[in-house]
């Protein structure tokens, strides 16, 4: 005899199974506004850029503000996520790709107006469409962390990206275009120093499942890795 009644026992159990339940977390909740939103802006904004022949001051002020509100609700929507526990499936999926589909939407348009050459959308949309599919590859064997690199990265582009929308001249269009430069060189150098992370990566994980040395496969910190994937 353990001298605890049956009933206290049964009623630890059930409070342990009680506190032990997954949360439910509501679709709708502030993180996943903000992303919706964010996709919502997209068709707003690539209505706003073409108004007019896409060369209107006025419109091209109005698309800047799409978006820039846009990328402030990137930078808000997964902290949250993760701060208040909000993270549920569709803020995983929808997230990244509200991300790419607004940076996506302003390059092309930009290109499609002829204030940005095409490589350079080109590279940047190869780029981010091309290392989705490298966190495919590797998302069994880990998660490689987030960087300087990264969040410069994105940074540059979102600036370099909104300066060219608003209608620049003199002294201001020449920093756009070194901004854009940057991001630019940023953009690839990530992209190189993601590959190499994800091979080793991948290397490390199928080494440990056949039971051969993982340390000599370990990836190394290097000093422009890929951000992480957003855990929404």
């Amino acid at each position: 005899m353990t001298g605890v009644p049956a009933s206290a026992a049964g009623g630890g159990s059930v409070a342990r199974a009680t506190k032990a339940a997954p949360r439910q977390v509501s679709l709708w909740n502030i993180a996943n506004i903000l992303t919706m939103i964010r996709l919502g802006l997209v068709p707003a904004f690539v209505a706003l850029m073409l108004v007019a022949g896409g060369h209107d001051p006025a419109w091209r002020s109005l698309a800047w503000a799409a978006f820039t509100i846009a990328m402030i609700t990137d930078l808000f929507d997964g902290e949250l996520a993760r701060r208040y526990n909000l993270v549920t499936d569709f803020g995983k999926i929808a997230d990244p790709i509200a991300d790419k589909a607004i940076m996506g939407a302003a390059l092309i348009c930009l290109s499609s107006l002829g204030d940005l050459s095409w490589w350079v959308t080109g590279v940047i949309v190869a780029r981010e469409l091309g290392i989705t599919l490298m966190r495919f590859w590797v998302i069994r064997h880990g998660v490689i962390p987030a960087s300087r690199g990264g969040k410069m990265k994105t940074l540059a582009q979102g600036v370099g990206v909104g300066m060219y929308i608003l209608a620049l001249t003199g002294p201001l269009a020449t920093l756009r275009w070194w901004v854009m430069a940057v991001a630019v060189v940023l953009t690839v150098l990530t992209a190189a120093d993601y590959v190499r992370q994800a091979v080793v990566l991948r290397r490390a994980g199928l080494a440990a499942a056949s039971g051969g040395p993982v340390a000599a496969v370990r990836p190394e910190p290097a000093e422009l890795p890929e951000e992480e994937p957003r855990e929404r």
